[in-house]
């Protein structure tokens, strides 16, 4: 799967509060998704760009769905839970763009807050960290560049 998101869908770096979980069997329990740690009111982010599929409530939650252009057939498409909708469906969004907030009292962190952020091509669930190209999703250890014209120190004399 080509990673094609170029931001997270909230925050810089979010604590992966629960990790994806696929589930032995198509109705059989797990995670089909991730939990990203964010507070009520955080913006949530389209990841990359597509159009809204559904921008709704499921079960008394809001629920964004985003299809990503340039995915396939059927495209991949995207998920996010517990939010409060900025967009409607049909609207064209862009990476980056605000899409909506996160609401209180989801039930994925109901103590912590987290949004759930969900993938589907079609009706199978996929592990939407795999979007992510490495550098956004593991950062490494910070690296000192060389910096030109600028004066060694004086070693010791």
């Amino acid at each position: 799967m080509p990673a094609v998101a170029e931001v997270w869908p909230v925050g810089v770096r979010p604590v992966v509060v629960r990790g994806w979980e696929p589930p032995a069997t198509e109705y059989g329990p797990g995670h089909r998704g991730v939990d990203l740690a964010a507070a009520a009111g955080a913006p949530v982010r389209a990841v990359a760009p597509g159009r809204v599929s559904f921008a709704g409530r499921v079960a008394g939650r809001g629920v964004i769905a985003v299809e990503l252009d340039g995915t396939g057939d059927p495209p991949l498409r995207t998920t996010y839970e517990p939010v409060r909708a900025e967009v409607e469906k049909g609207d064209e969004v862009v990476t980056g763009q605000i899409i909506g907030t996160v609401e209180a009292g989801g039930s994925h962190c109901p103590d912590t807050g987290c949004l759930h952020w969900g993938l589907r091509r079609g009706d199978t669930y996929l592990n939407p960290l795999l979007l992510l190209p490495p550098w956004l999703l593991n950062r490494g250890p910070s690296r000192l560049l060389p910096v030109a014209g600028v004066p060694l120190p004086a070693g010791p004399q």
